[in-house]
């Protein structure tokens, strides 16, 4: 792995687009003791055609991220129930936003800094 999610501020996590499967609801679902339709309403975007599509909330860095991402510890609070499209992120042997970070901290000689997609 040439990436360490644990120093990210959760780039992934602002995609406009986090799609959910079926077995993904069923799994969110039962972390929350909830039914099926219960979950789809509580935590899925509103549609009647396929795919289901995570709701998002407001985030100071991104703009917006997925419901579930703690804005202020930078993490997921599902982690063990998270979707499979972020079980398989990210999908190649290393993380562009992470290189990026890396860079950019260096570069400004910030630890802190976050490059972000909207501005301040």
């Amino acid at each position: 792995m040439s990436y360490d999610c644990s120093k990210c501020p959760g780039y992934c996590c602002s995609y406009p687009v986090i799609p959910l499967t079926q077995t993904d609801l069923k799994r969110i679902a039962r972390h929350f003791g909830l039914g099926l339709r219960a979950a789809k309403k509580k935590f899925t975007v509103p549609r009647d055609d396929e795919p289901l599509t995570m709701k998002r909330k407001a985030d100071r860095h991104f703009g917006r991220v997925c419901q579930f991402f703690d804005t202020r510890k930078r993490r997921c609070t599902i982690y063990e129930a998270r979707p499979s499209t972020c079980r398989k992120y990210p999908d190649a042997p290393r993380c562009g936003y992470y290189e990026f970070l890396k860079f950019e901290r260096d570069l400004q000689d910030d630890e802190k800094f976050i490059a972000t997609t909207i501005s301040m």
